[in-house]
């Protein structure tokens, strides 16, 4: 059964209430993390001249909006939840725009780049055309979408007090593909384990110049 609008908006502030009330703890779980790969993923891809333009999207507390900014770029977050929106801009000095990603409002063509890290797992199947669809419009032509989220089998709905959506890379492959972006590599994290135990699907699309 399609989710109606009053759910889909239900979801999302559940879950962003969520991150609302564990930002702290969010912040201290995740300061350490290592995403250099992916970061590099989306920075090796992007043909622009640097210093790139890059939205950050769902940016938590700010650890890769301010990686971005150390590397000489010129980034941007977005993030749904206040604390963290506001824990991003004191951490990184980077203007974090406030938007539910169900309700999103960016700048056309504006980025050389989106970083979409642990963020898109989080909008559910059905309004998925919808997010990519904004994220492809405020990418410049030939820009890069890179995006990690943990894999699954189609499995979707509440773990805990956040709602997750969790695709197989032919299923997102697919939503990818029909929001007009041309796949460029996918790979699955992190390496230093076997492949079974890789629970995270990273991949890096472009949105064609013409």
């Amino acid at each position: 059964m399609p989710l109606s609008n009053d759910e889909l908006r239900r979801i999302a502030a559940r879950t962003l209430n969520h991150y609302d009330c564990n930002a702290q703890a969010f912040w201290e779980g995740t300061r350490d993390h290592d995403v250099s790969q992916n970061i590099a993923a989306l920075l090796d891809r992007i043909t622009a001249p640097p210093p790139f333009d890059l939205l950050d999207f769902g940016c938590g507390p700010g650890r890769d909006l301010k990686a971005f900014t150390a590397l000489g770029h010129r980034a941007v977050g977005l993030e749904g939840s206040s604390p963290l929106a506001a824990m991003a801009r004191a951490n990184s000095g980077c203007t974090v725009l406030e938007q539910s990603f169900l309700e999103l409002d960016l700048p056309s063509s504006r980025f050389d780049g989106v970083f979409a890290n642990a963020s898109l797992f989080h909008v559910p199947s059905q309004a998925l055309p919808h997010v990519l669809g904004e994220l492809h419009a405020s990418l410049k032509p030939g820009g890069v979408l890179f995006c990690s989220n943990p894999r699954g089998n189609g499995e979707e709905g509440w773990r805990g007090e956040r709602y997750g959506a969790f695709h197989d890379w032919p299923a997102w492959q697919g939503h990818l593909s029909a929001a007009g972006f041309v796949e460029l590599t996918h790979f699955y994290r992190p390496t230093d384990v076997p492949l079974e135990q890789r629970n995270w699907l990273a991949s890096v699309c472009r949105k064609p110049l013409r």
